[in-house]
């Protein structure tokens, strides 16, 4: 008689489960405040040698309460919180300028690992956005010229294109194309946040720092 296992496919996704069983996460575990915790969390992701570490889940909503959510990467972290840089014209820079709050969603799969982060955004200042323009590599500079991020196109080739045209305007100056003014950084100032480490039979680990008077509240949510 066979034993090969039967994997599910995509219509029976009901029956897709992964028991976790990596690590646990109590209070005596974080550090006092959030952003320290996320560091070291972050530093293992990235020892860890995971795909993309500091990719992460940005949530907006637009002037109607209607969210959208997207998949961008962290490009900086301090105790102000964690920036990341856009189009300030696409659909998101636009939903941020109606309603300038945000989430971010970390997803450590194969650390069995979670980090929710709510909070209000804030453009970061023109500095910080020509220093991280600046070091990008030439082709993401000049895509941020051609490319009008979110807005229907009438081809690939069309964008092609474009680019070529910035190309052959900018990419010849020395130290390359000047930040457009509607590319640059935002800053999401965390008032909530959330560290959750999977379990057994779904009984995760929550625990979740929420600003208070100034510091930081550090509650234990059911899973």
């Amino acid at each position: 008689m066979s034993t090969a296992t039967v994997t599910p496919s995509a219509d029976d996704i009901a029956n897709l489960r992964k028991d976790y069983k990596l690590a646990a996460l109590g209070k005596r575990d974080l550090a006092a405040d959030p952003i320290t915790q996320f560091r070291k969390w972050l530093d293992e992701a990235i020892h860890a040698r995971l795909p993309e570490p500091t990719a992460m889940n940005l949530a907006t909503v637009n002037a109607h309460g209607r969210p959208s959510g997207r998949i961008v990467l962290l490009k900086g972290l301090d105790e102000r919180g964690f920036v990341f840089y856009t189009n300030y014209e696409s659909r998101k820079g636009r939903e941020l300028a109606a309603s300038p709050y945000a989430a971010l969603t970390f997803h450590w799969v194969e650390l069995e690992r979670q980090v929710r982060i709510e909070g209000a955004v804030e453009k970061v200042s023109a500095e910080e956005s020509d220093a991280y323009y600046a070091s990008r590599p030439l082709a993401s500079r000049l895509g941020a010229h051609a490319s009008p991020q979110s807005e229907p196109i009438a081809s690939r080739e069309a964008l092609l294109l474009k680019v070529a045209a910035v190309t052959a305007r900018y990419g010849a100056l020395p130290g390359g194309p000047p930040r457009p003014a509607h590319w640059g950084g935002y800053r999401v100032l965390p008032e909530r946040v959330e560290f959750w480490q999977g379990r057994r039979s779904r009984l995760h680990d929550r625990l979740v720092y929420m600003k208070q008077f100034g510091g930081w509240h550090i509650e234990r949510l059911a899973p």
